[in-house]
């Protein structure tokens, strides 16, 4: 209250006016909006030879202005770009986000205009604890895209994130749910405007390879190439140190390569920036699971500091009478499988066994992804582009209020219903959104010869002592394949059962923020791995924040 009543003593009455208005991003009667039917705010020219000239634009009050930051917030309706069409999309692995040359990718000038609706905060709590976990300059590079000054921008959006191009994609965009904006009207579009600038960083050649010009004699062994392995490697390799990062999968990326479908994250994408990084002077080397065919112990010898960023890879179970029959599957094991039997395909060394043995398919199934979050989003996205027959989602938990409620108030993320790229795929399939909520699994029914057929659910509600099933609730439902997607637990315990590193009470390896030293000297610890399951932008916090421990240990 005491910032909307400071902002209601500098504005003036006529402005005041609009900003009551805006709270709903509505207009005046009688007056259409400023979005015109090809989904950008309408623009008018002088007349038909002035292509020189910065077009006007449309406000909210219906009149064709230039563009201006004073009053953005006011004049200007929030616009995000739109993925791709669900039915266009469904058909194919690309990317959700439309290419430059499709019909619904923003303009430059729609991006100055959402970019113009950047306010002059006192305190932007956008790059905030409360925001951005790796407090990206958001009011800065949002200015400079204003300003047009794309080459600055993408400088100070480097200063704070390694890999904007992962997180532009990917991330939920805690920083919007916490935008100064968002008190009276609606958030700012900087996820749009932090993917707009890393792309288009990138194809004007503004990321080249930064070769540290000193060396410090100093070698770090990365365990791990999620987004915290890779930002830890950055980092320390910018700092001067030899770095090698070892994967035991058979491609650098972890999470983001087989982890997040290709239609959230392209893989060139993913193995552009890895290539880079290798040019900057990191070795990666695939296949090598510590703990397995490398000895850890070995491995700690030879380099002056070890470096873990494993994630949380332990995915929770759901033990209920029929749990061993086939066609239940955990999250992870159906996207992997699907990921790199894309991958093999691509390249044409996709073998009939691999995919007779290995591959997990919903064509033609009756699919039950049971968990939400991202990852069950993910799993229902990818059971569609299979062309499964159909689609349920449980959750557990109740369905969320459309608005926030009294005790989730800004500038926390707000826990409100939402529809993803993959419910709305389901919507525009089936016609119905896939979620059943206030739900849990009683048990698995099998055919007969091993494989589910179907599962029983019950009803629940929630209480003070947590989730109770409601008796008599008991339904049926037909279920060909099953998706465990209710998250995960911690990482696998080989590695520092060897190294004898100390646990907390999760099972993670005991390190504390802002130190990530373990209880062995000379191992750090950062990621999912020490701050148990979390997001991408939050692992490459923690890998910024173990390379500066790390460097310091090295000094």
């Amino acid at each position: 209250m005491m910032l909307a009543s400071v902002a209601r003593r500098r504005i003036p009455a006529a402005v005041r006016s609009q900003a009551v208005r805006s709270q709903s991003t509505q207009v005046e009667k009688g007056t259409k909006g400023p979005i015109g039917t090809d989904g950008r705010h309408e623009i008018w020219r002088e007349d038909i030879y002035d292509h020189d000239n910065e077009p006007k634009v449309k406000r909210r009050d219906g009149t064709y202005q230039s563009i201006e930051k004073l009053r953005g917030f006011l004049n200007y309706e929030r616009n995000p770009e739109p993925y791709r069409p669900p039915l266009e999309r469904v058909m194919d692995w690309g990317e959700l986000n439309p290419p430059a040359e499709h019909q619904v990718h923003h303009t430059d000038i729609e991006l100055k205009v959402q970019a113009a609706r950047c306010m002059d905060c006192g305190t932007p709590f956008c790059q905030t604890h409360t925001g951005c976990p790796v407090n990206n300059l958001i009011p800065e590079w949002n200015n400079l895209v204003y300003n047009g000054q794309w080459a600055e921008a993408i400088d100070r959006l480097h200063k704070t994130n390694n890999f904007p191009e992962f997180t532009g994609r990917v991330c939920p965009a805690p920083c919007e749910g916490s935008c100064v904006a968002g008190l009276v009207d609606s958030p700012v579009t900087i996820k749009n405007i932090e993917y707009a600038i890393v792309d288009r960083a990138w194809k004007e050649g503004l990321i080249t390879p930064r070769i540290p010009k000193e060396r410090s004699g100093m070698t770090v062994a990365v365990v791990g190439s999620g987004p915290s392995g890779l930002a830890a490697a950055d980092q320390l390799n910018q700092m001067g140190h030899k770095v090698t990062v070892y994967e035991r999968a058979d491609r650098i990326g972890g999470l983001l390569m087989y982890g997040i479908p290709n239609m959230k994250l392209e893989k060139e994408t993913v193995e552009r920036r890895v290539n880079l990084l290798r040019e900057e002077g990191i070795e990666f080397i695939t296949n090598a699971n510590i703990g397995k065919n490398v000895d850890v112990n070995e491995l700690r010898a030879n380099y002056d500091a070890l470096a873990l960023c494993l994630g949380a890879t332990k995915p929770r179970d759901l033990p209920v009478k029929g749990r061993e029959l086939k066609g239940i599957h955990f999250a992870m094991e159906f996207l992997t499988a699907n990921q790199k039997r894309l991958l093999m395909t691509k390249e044409g060394s996709l073998e009939s066994r691999w995919e007779k043995e290995n591959f997990i398919t919903a064509a033609g199934k009756d699919v039950i992804v049971i968990g939400g979050g991202d990852t069950g989003t993910d799993c229902i996205g990818t059971s569609m582009r299979h062309r499964c027959k159909s689609i349920t989602n449980f959750e557990l938990m109740p369905q969320p209020p459309n608005e926030r409620a009294p005790d989730n108030p800004w500038p926390q993320w707000p826990r409100v219903f939402g529809v993803d790229y993959g419910h709305a795929e389901v919507q525009a399939v089936f016609g119905q959104d896939p979620r059943v909520y206030s739900v849990m699994t009683k048990e698995f029914i099998g055919d007969g010869d091993g494989n589910v057929k179907a599962l029983v659910t019950q009803d629940v509600e929630i209480t003070r002592q947590g989730p109770k099933a409601i008796e008599g609730s008991e339904k049926e439902w037909p279920a060909d394949l099953v998706v465990l997607s209710m998250g995960f637990l911690s990482p696998e315990e080989y590695i520092a059962g060897d190294l004898g590193l100390d646990l907390d009470q999760r099972n993670n390896i005991h390190a504390v923020y802002g130190d990530f030293r373990t209880s062995v000297e000379g191992v750090f610890a950062g990621g999912d791995c020490r701050r148990g399951q979390s997001l991408v932008v939050w692992a490459i916090n923690e890998g910024r924040g173990l390379a500066n421990a790390c460097d310091q240990f090295l000094q």
